[in-house]
């Protein structure tokens, strides 16, 4: 099977059988939301290194108390950190909140840009929360990489890379730009769920009999 036939097939079965799968945070937000740039971006500045089963509740504790960059700004630091707790480095995230907010209104007329550089300017964002925003933001076609995309596309072998950079660049090589935005969603369910960071649940993926399973070397 030639790679981009792989790939369609891949895709394919993965809308298949994610389709009962909770979604990430990030659409649960948009789904609740709508597409609100905004709280996209700060409900993906919560869930970085944090479960979504954690940080989603945190971002719905947060948007019930303010959901414009103006209302977060002036909420007093700590009780934006007890809105959040506990996400992973509460603190750091609150205080990167702030700053994003501030700048947003001093710099940005309060709306949240719409380029990878303006997005990556902000305190606390790097390019996965950028192309996070770009992609279900903005409708603009981007890569999200994160653990889960990092860690499949290597095991499936559609990538051999190092980084998450690295495997961001190999998958816009690789990937139909019609795919850019999905792919992050349908691996963050399948990392959650099947293909786990340690002992993955093989024997009931679906993929298996595409995927070389490369460096795993447990599996159930």
């Amino acid at each position: 099977m030639i790679e981009r036939e792989r790939i369609d097939k891949i895709i394919h079965l993965l809308r298949k059988h994610t389709a009962v799968m909770a979604e990430p945070a990030a659409l649960a937000i948009v789904k609740t939301f709508g597409r609100d740039p905004f709280l996209i971006l700060i409900s993906c500045m919560l869930s970085l290194r944090t479960q979504d089963k954690v940080s989603l509740p945190a971002s719905l504790r947060l948007f019930a108390r303010a959901k414009t960059p103006q209302a977060m700004a002036e909420l007093p630091l700590h009780t934006l950190e007890k809105l959040i707790y506990p996400v992973g480095f509460y603190k750091n995230k609150a205080k990167y909140i702030h700053l994003t907010c501030k700048k947003l209104l001093t710099q940005f007329a309060g709306i949240v840009p719409h380029t990878r550089e303006e997005l990556m300017s902000l305190p606390g964002v790097g390019r996965k929360t950028a192309n996070l925003v770009l992609g279900e933001g903005f409708g603009i076609p981007a890569i999200c990489v994160d653990t889960h995309v990092h860690r499949i596309s290597n095991r499936l072998s559609i990538v051999a890379t190092k980084t998450p950079e690295e495997t961001e660049k190999a998958l816009m090589k690789l990937l139909p730009e019609k795919y850019w935005i999905e792919y992050n969603k349908l691996l963050v369910m399948w990392g959650q769920n099947v293909c786990l960071p340690v002992s993955p649940l093989c024997s009931q993926c679906v993929l298996l009999p595409i995927c070389p399973q490369m460096g795993v070397t447990r599996h159930r």
